[in-house]
């Protein structure tokens, strides 16, 4: 019934124009991402009551997800909102797009998640996170009818930091390979592995089928400066790895293949998100029968088209149907600008 089945945090991006003296005032770094408590959120939000809010649905699984859809695959989502405005639109936007959710998604009490971008007139964007209700996701919100009839199971590392969280990737994960499922993990962050390897570690169980991860998650994973020694130690963890480069491409291992898919050289101007995009493109490219340097090049090219815009997602869902179809058109290798 599905290609994809997803599991990970649900937040709703609301990007904001601000004056630098904004930031200043609520002592904001600049350029960074912050993690805020509920009491930061409010005085954040109260102060924004004159600016006007574009929101687009996301988080690092969800972006993925999204993807998997756009580019014309079925996906479903299990998350944990609250019963909120914030909430609604989540879901809203989830379903505008086609991708099926828990039943259970939306009701509880609390505030839903919620990353505040503050974009400044040089552009630079600033990014306060409130996780929310979203750090409370669960075995409850497990729909394991969905998961068994997925070609894929997908989880995102960040949920090693939560253990209500971490019990519900684990056993995602135990009930996939039980009904054949194959399983994919991304990585998501470099303190992910610094902070939280053991719990990543209790998600990956005896291995998972496909490994997503950057360059420096990688050596961070290995504690070398050296990629090919990463490269060793991760194929204990992932039976294929997805590793990304940044412009240079990305390099997929399977057993003893290693093959470099070169990038496109582009004018990355947000590169938040890309790793979301790449994952979500290859997900859909394996379920649709592209092999692993194809899907990779396909991955680079998603992810070549994202950076050029600012958000971690296309804003359109016809965006990615359209990213696809210049996929198809272009020469192997060959996006430009």
């Amino acid at each position: 019934m599905y290609d994809v089945y997803g599991l990970g945090n649900a937040l709703v991006d609301m990007e904001y124009r601000v004056e630098d003296s904004f930031l200043r005032r609520h002592g904001i770094a600049k350029g960074h991402m912050t993690l805020v408590d509920e009491g930061r959120l409010d005085a954040l939000v109260a102060d924004l009551e004159a600016y006007q809010a574009e929101r687009l649905s996301g988080g690092s699984a969800a972006n993925s997800i999204l993807a998997v859809q756009g580019f014309g695959g079925r996906a479903f989502y299990s998350c944990k909102l609250a019963d909120d405005d914030t909430g609604a639109f989540f879901l809203d936007d989830l379903s505008a797009a086609g991708v099926r959710t828990n039943h259970n998604a939306r009701g509880s009490a609390g505030k839903s998640g919620r990353c505040l971008v503050l974009v400044t007139p040089d552009a630079e964007r600033s990014m306060n996170t409130f996780l929310g209700i979203s750090t409370e996701l669960g075995i409850p919100e497990i729909d394991e009818s969905a998961l068994a009839t997925a070609r894929y199971f997908y989880v995102e590392g960040y949920l090693s930091s939560s253990s209500d969280s971490l019990a519900a990737a684990m056993t995602c994960r135990e009930l996939a390979e039980q009904s054949n499922v194959k399983t994919a993990i991304s990585l998501s962050d470099p303190s992910m592995v610094e902070f939280f390897r053991d719990n990543l570690e209790k998600i990956l169980g005896n291995g998972v089928d496909h490994l997503f991860c950057n360059e420096e998650e990688a050596l961070s994973w290995a504690g070398t400066d050296r990629l090919d020694i990463a490269v060793n130690e991760l194929k204990d963890i992932g039976r294929s790895l997805n590793i990304t480069l940044g412009k240079q491409g990305s390099l997929t291992v399977s057993g003893t293949h290693q093959e470099l898919v070169p990038g496109y050289q582009v004018q990355a101007v947000d590169t938040n998100g890309a790793g979301d995009i790449y994952a979500g493109a290859c997900l859909h490219a394996w379920s649709a029968g592209m092999d692993s340097a194809e899907a990779a090049a396909f991955g680079n090219f998603a992810a070549a088209k994202l950076v050029q815009q600012y958000g971690a997602r296309l804003r359109r869902i016809e965006d990615y149907e359209h990213t696809l179809t210049q996929f198809k058109a272009a020469p192997a290798r060959g996006l430009q600008g």
